[in-house]
């Protein structure tokens, strides 16, 4: 089993920036890849970033690009979004997400290739 605790939401205003943190615990394979998703009201869960083990390959969503930065610390089991110009629309729960690759694939953007979740950290942006 793996477990993922996000940390680093909170309320921000518009043009703000943000770090949001994932830890993972557990029994993570050595090749696992990261992610960051995110539901905002009434709205369906949308990929953000995904980060694989190395740290070269990182994916991000057109509406994210230029604007956050995925990292990782694989010594402290750490994947970090560094969130800047932030935008009202970024309003949403955002949830670390874990694919133990053992297949040893690229990052993928589809929620369905991710093994754990976390609880998720409310991120909400005002005017």
């Amino acid at each position: 089993q793996v477990q993922l605790i996000e940390s680093g939401g909170g309320l921000v205003q518009a043009g703000d920036f943000l770090r949001l943190s994932c830890a993972a615990s557990g029994r993570t394979s050595r090749s696992y890849i990261m992610a960051w998703f995110r539901r905002a009201p009434g709205k369906e869960r949308e990929f953000v970033a995904a980060i694989g083990w190395s740290g070269r390959n990182t994916p991000y969503a057109d509406s994210v690009k230029g604007r956050f930065t995925i990292s990782r610390d694989n010594a402290k089991n750490m994947v970090y979004l560094q969130m800047s110009g932030l935008k009202l629309e970024d309003t949403a729960v955002y949830y670390c997400a874990l694919d133990q690759n053992y297949g040893l694939s690229a990052p993928s953007a589809r929620p369905e290739t991710y093994d754990y979740w976390g609880q998720g950290t409310q991120v909400t942006v005002s005017s």
